[in-house]
This record gives C-alpha cells, sequence and structure tokens, in this order.
C-alpha cells in the first residue's frame, strides 16, 4: 500500500483536509457497518401478526363508536330491560352515547316504563308507570373500576311518575318477585342532580293514601353560596302538602363523607322538621338527624309514616331519630300532647310482614282528658286546655247530644296493619273531681288483636286494675274488659260538702266484667253483656240523707235546713247489675244504713246512654210524719232528673225481709269484686239487725 500525506490508503486510513473535515476514504466506503434494529426484532411471525389484528380491532372500534348509530340499540335494550322488570319498557326518542371522555355521557329520550300486568288488571286505564322526556347521565370511569359509582351529573326532564300500591300489598315499584321489607333506596353519589317539571301520583290503596303532586331538584345560588333544594308540592289525601329537602353543594360529594341535609315537610297540620346527614351518600337506609314533629292529632302521622298512632290533642315533640336499614330509632324524645309532657325511646322495625314498634314513655304530669283522646274522646276545650279546632268541634257536638260515652270510629284497618309493644308510665296525674295519682299502662298489639294488660290507675286510696282486650281480625271488632277497684274510699269520689266535710264516707270496691261487639266506644257498649257490681260494707252517711232516703221529710228536711253534720253508719250497701245487649239492670240495689233500709230497681241503657231507677225506703225508727214516697231517678247520664213518685206505705216486716236479701247477696258478690277484703266487711250487725227483725238468715252465709 501507498501513503498519502503520511497516511495510509486503504484498510481503515482516514484523511483530514486543510480545513478539519473529514474525508472519506476507501476503507469507509467498503468497510461493512452495523445493520439498524427493526420494531419487532425478536417477535415470532405469529406475534405480530396478533399486535397488528389487535390494533387494527382498536381502529375499527374507534371508528365503530364514532360512526355509529346508537339509536339501533334502543329495540335491544328495551327488550332486555322489559324481561328482567316484567313489564315493558322502550325509548321512544334518541338516544346519545359520548364514549370519548373518562367521565363517558348517556343521553335517552322518551322513556317509557309500563305498569306490571297486575296493576293492569286492577286498572285497566291507568298510565304507564313512568312517562319521562329525558334522561341524561355521566359516570367516573376510575372510581366505577374501583368499586364506586360517582354521577357527575343526572338530569330528569319532564318525568310522570304513577306509583301504585295494592291492598294486597304488591307494589309497582318492587320489580321482580314481590318481597316484603325491600332494602332501602341506595343512589350513587350525584355531584349533579335536577329535576325539570317533574309529576308524581302515589296511590297507596294499603294505607289508603293518595299523593298527588309536583317534584323538581336544582341547585340553587345564595347569600352563603349555592345549595341543592328538593321541592314537592300537592295534596295528601285530603290535606295540603308541602315539602322541602335542601343541603350544601352536591359537587365536592363523595361516599366516603356524610352529606348534611335539612327538611322541613307539612301536611296540613302536621309539619316535621329534620336537621341531619346521610351517613353514606345516597344510601337512604342510613342517616341521623334531630326530628321535631308538630301537629293537631299524632294519629294523622299515619299517611307519612305508615304507623297506627292513637288520637291525641296537639301535641309537639322532638329528638334524635336514626336509621340503620330497616331499623329506625326515635331516641331521647320529649314535648307535650295535649297539656301532658311525655319522654322516651321508640324504635319502629319495618323488615318484617308488618312494621312492629315498640316504645318505652313516660309523663312526669299526665292531664288525664288527655288520656280520654286514646279511646276516640274530645279532650276538655275549657279555658287553658289544648285542643284543635276539629277536637272543639266535637266536644260541642258532645255536650250538645249530652252524650259521654264516645262514638269515634275505630280504624280497623290500621290497627291490622301493624304489631306494637308499648309501656307507659305517668307518675302523678292531674284529675279534677278524681283522686288520681298515677297511670300505668302495658300495651300490646299483635296480628289484629290489642291488649292492655295490665291497666292500673293508682288513687290516694285504693286501686283500679284489670285489662281490656280489642279483637280487631274480625269484620266488627269485638272488647273484653275486666277491670276491679280495691281499697278506695267512697269520700274521695263524692263531692264534699259546702262545710268541707264528706257526705259519705268509709270503704269501696267494685269490679265491672263487659264483653261486647262495636267499632266505636258507644257501640261495643250498646251491645255489651256482662255484669257491674259495686258494694260498700260499711261506711258512714250524713244522717240527713239518709232519711231522706225513706224519705222523711219530718227528719231529713230539719237535718238539712239546720246543716246537721250528725251521722248515722252505713251497714252494708251494694249495687249489682246485669248487662244483656248494653242494658243495665239492677239484681241488686240496696243500702242499710242506722236509720234507713233503701232498695231499688230499674235500668240504665248504654245504648241511648238513659236511666230509670227508682229507689224506695223505709225507716227502721218511729218518725212523726212519714212519707213513703219513692225516689225516681230518670233521664240522660249526663244531666239526669230526680223526682218523687207517689206509692204504697211499705210496712215494718219488710224490713226483715229486706235485710235478709241484702245479706245474702253481698256475701256472694264480695269474693267477686274482691279478693282481699271480704273479711272486712261489716255484716255480722246486719244479719243481728235481721235476725231480730225476723228475717230467715244463717250466719254461716254472711261471711265467706
Amino acid at each position: 500500500m501507498g501513503r498519502v500525506g503520511g497516511n495510509r490508503i486503504g484498510g481503515l486510513a482516514r484523511c483530514e483536509g486543510s480545513t478539519g473535515a473529514t474525508i472519506l476514504t476507501a476503507t469507509d466506503v467498503f468497510s461493512p457497518r452495523k445493520p439498524p434494529r427493526k420494531p419487532f426484532r425478536g417477535l415470532s411471525r405469529r406475534a405480530v401478526i396478533g399486535i397488528g389484528a389487535a390494533l387494527a380491532l382498536v381502529g375499527a372500534i374507534v371508528a365503530f363508536l364514532v360512526l355509529f348509530d346508537w339509536n339501533l340499540l334502543r329495540g335491544p335494550i328495551g327488550r332486555y330491560a322489559s324481561a328482567r322488570l316484567g313489564r315493558e319498557v322502550a325509548i321512544t326518542g334518541d338516544l346519545r352515547v359520548h364514549p370519548w371522555s373518562f367521565s363517558p355521557r348517556v343521553e335517552a329520550n322518551g322513556v317509557l316504563v309500563g305498569q306490571p300486568a297486575w296493576a293492569k288488571a286492577l286498572d285497566p286505564d291507568t298510565a304507564p308507570m313512568a312517562r319521562i322526556g329525558r334522561v341524561a347521565l355521566r359516570i367516573k370511569l376510575p372510581p366505577l373500576l374501583r368499586g364506586r359509582t360517582i354521577l357527575p351529573y343526572l338530569v330528569v326532564d319532564q318525568p310522570d311518575v304513577r306509583l301504585l300500591r295494592a291492598k294486597d300489598g304488591q307494589a309497582n315499584w318492587t320489580f321482580g318477585a314481590t318481597k316484603r321489607g325491600q332494602t332501602p333506596v341506595k343512589l350513587p353519589a350525584i355531584q349533579r342532580f335536577v329535576i325539570n317539571d317533574g309529576r308524581l301520583r302515589v296511590d297507596d290503596r294499603q294505607r289508603r293514601v293518595l299523593f298527588v303532586g309536583s317534584v323538581s331538584a336544582q341547585e340553587r345560588t345564595g347569600e352563603h353560596g349555592g345549595r341543592f333544594v328538593l321541592e314537592g308540592r300537592g295534596r295528601l289525601n285530603d290535606a295540603v302538602f308541602l315539602a322541602e329537602v335542601t343541603g350544601g353543594p352536591l359537587l365536592n360529594i363523595t361516599p366516603d363523607h356524610p352529606y348534611p341535609f335539612d327538611a322541613d315537610i307539612r301536611a296540613g297540620s302536621t309539619r316535621v322538621l329534620a336537621q341531619g346527614a346521610i351517613t353514606k351518600p345516597f344510601d337512604l337506609g342510613r342517616f341521623d338527624a334531630r326530628l321535631s314533629l308538630s301537629g293537631a292529632d299524632l294519629n294523622r302521622l299515619h299517611d307519612l309514616t305508615g304507623l297506627t298512632l292513637p288520637n291525641t290533642p296537639p301535641y309537639q315533640v322532638s329528638g334524635r331519630l336514626t336509621r340503620a336499614g330497616n331499623r329506625y330509632a326515635f331516641e331521647k324524645l320529649t314535648g307535650r300532647v295535649g297539656d301532658s309532657d311525655i319522654a322516651g325511646d321508640l324504635v319502629v322495625l319495618t323488615g318484617g310482614e308488618r312494621p312492629y314498634l315498640e316504645a318505652t314513655l313516660r309523663s312526669r304530669r299526665l292531664d288525664f282528658d288527655d288520656l280520654g283522646s286514646l279511646v276516640g274522646a274530645a279532650p276538655a276545650t275549657g279555658r287553658g286546655e289544648t285542643a284543635s279546632a276539629g277536637q272543639r268541634i266535637e266536644a260541642a257536638r258532645r255536650d250538645a247530644a249530652q252524650r259521654l260515652l264516645p262514638d269515634a270510629t275505630l280504624q280497623v284497618d290500621r290497627v291490622r296493619a301493624m304489631d306494637a309493644k308499648v309501656s307507659y308510665r305517668a307518675e302523678t296525674v292531674n284529675a279534677p273531681n278524681l283522686p288520681l295519682r298515677k297511670v300505668s299502662l302495658e300495651v300490646n298489639l299483635n296480628k289484629g288483636v290489642l291488649t292492655l294488660d295490665p291497666i292500673a290507675f293508682t288513687f290516694s286510696r285504693g286501686d283500679l286494675k284489670g285489662r281490656a282486650r280489642l279483637d280487631a281480625r274480625r269484620a266488627v271488632p269485638r272488647t273484653d274488659l275486666d277491670v276491679r277497684l280495691t281499697n278506695a274510699r267512697l269520700e274521695d269520689f263524692i263531692p264534699i260538702m259546702s262545710d268541707g266535710r264528706p257526705a259519705i264516707e268509709g270503704p269501696v270496691m267494685a269490679r265491672v266484667r263487659l264483653s261486647g261487639e262495636g267499632n266505636s266506644v258507644h257501640r261495643a257498649a250498646a251491645a255489651a253483656d256482662g255484669s257491674i257490681t259495686l258494694v260498700a260494707p260499711r261506711g258512714q252517711i250524713r244522717q240527713a240523707f239518709a232519711e231522706l232516703l225513706g224519705v222523711n221529710a219530718s227528719k231529713g228536711l230539719i237535718l238539712l235546713l239546720s246543716k246537721s253534720d250528725k251521722q248515722t253508719p252505713v251497714r252494708c250497701a251494694v249495687a249489682d247489675f246485669d248487662v244483656r245487649n248494653g242494658v243495665m239492670t239492677a239484681d241488686h240495689l240496696e243500702a242499710d244504713t242506722g236509720v234507713v233500709l233503701a232498695r231499688g230497681r230499674g235500668t240504665l241503657n248504654l245504648g241511648t246512654e238513659t236511666m230509670d231507677l227508682r229507689i224506695e225506703g223505709d225507716s227502721k225508727k218511729p218518725r212523726l210524719v212519714r212519707l213513703f214516697v219513692p225516689i225516681t231517678i230518670r233521664g240522660p247520664f249526663m244531666a239526669p232528673r230526680v223526682g218523687l213518685e207517689p206509692g204504697k206505705a211499705v210496712g215494718q216486716g219488710g224490713v226483715a225481709a229486706a235485710l235478709g236479701s241484702l245479706v245474702n247477696p253481698l256475701a256472694a258478690l264480695l269474693p267477686f269484686v274482691t279478693t282481699g277484703e271480704a273479711k272486712d266487711a261489716d255484716c255480722a250487725g246486719l244479719v243481728d239487725d235481721a235476725r231480730r227483725q225476723g228475717a230467715p238468715v244463717k250466719a254461716a252465709k254472711t261471711t265467706p
């Protein structure tokens, strides 16, 4: 090889010019170079083909999604939904899908959801369950891949929804097989929710509730920033209905943070205020709120809650309401019902065949007339008394008709619709003209049978205890009542005289056993059978009144006019009535005092609430003037008329026979009305008197 400028030519020689530029030599031209790297080098031919096919498929899918007419899927989607929901479902307008986003958007126009077959059979002319002008929503894909559903927005335009529940419990909002105790509604987290021009009709024939109105939802701006507002307006049965639920902006809502809300619901005179939070938005089965309720009658809450609550005077209560699935707890309840305070805890379970309510309630001070509302009686309406406008009208009608027993119709279907167990205690009682101190009730409602056992009224002296049972399973409900009065005193129930001393005093006991059919207290009493017995085994009575039982004009009137407080003993007294078909007939109506023996007969009609009694008396001692004039008591229970009826004189021999007739029934009746006081009856003296008068009485029959 030769050299040029000191560099070899050929091989690896390279020459640089004077300018410093590199001059390519023959070596550079003819020397082999490393080939460029291929993109799929190392992959098999099959793998390369597979990758190419995948890329082609992706490209085809992209082109399909861009160019596809989504309306072609309306039919398949409708048929699939119809098969799953068991009713016609159709999209009659355009279906638009925008998939190119991490939050794809779907819009369906003209959505129709029909009624199930049973609803069409019930009412062939019924409208579809839902007609919706437009539904538009977006869904976030990244959270969805982690099992969390978040909708950036949901817009519903012009929905017309008709919800229906039949008497047997079937509901058109229950899809598939009918199930009792459906799980609570769970909605995804919605960051913007709008309902425009919504209409809603709820026809619940099982609860006899009908709502017709409008619904709207939107975001509103205000002084304190935006807020979400859900509104409902219309009529709930015959009452004006307004509802407003407000909360903070939905934009930042997530399933992990509670969503605070305020609610204001009004249905006629009933108002519900709530301030709380949904624990996991929007799982409506879990929330915690401070709740306030007020209205004219607790019974009217049935239309809102489905619970059978008693009739009451106007009320206002508040407490903490929590929901966990099918369990509602109303804790630390406080407030007033009528003129009585109320406190306690209440739980409602809705997962069973019927709602179940359990409560422990108490009152520091019970106004006794408030308790009468439980059986349909209007509360007192005098000055300072709490009563609604309707209850004042009812009280005026009652007073005008001079009726004592309430005639409000029992809502039998409501009694059958739920179960309950309630315990109630009143520590003190305001009961004018009654020595009532405490009240205790245990209430059990199970499958249409309402039992109060025990009923316990504690007087300043004595107790009234017993049980009542209402069987509402039959077409006409049946009521059974059995109560006893023990260890009581006559002077506690009879008004005090003007001089501050009682007209009569002594122990008294009684028993009432009645059974009757009727859907009100008055109707059940008008058909009642049973017995009513009252016994006073001993005591003292003002001699003036005892003489007038005679009627002894010379002695009784003089003592009354002179305001004498001279007393005479009550040896024994008994009032025993046999009750048949609402008519009380006196089997024994007798009283033996130190000066007069009185006997009576007659009837009291519980249906017409009238009485017709006749009392004859015979003096035990000689009197200067003896007018044998029977006393009559006739007229309505609320305003009886006392009169005199001329009659045949009763001979002195009649006293002995009367004494004998009194001793025997008294001995038999004392064990009936009390279990522990028969031994205290002052009948021994009565027997001795009867013997002296020639009455055929054996001592063995006087003391049980």
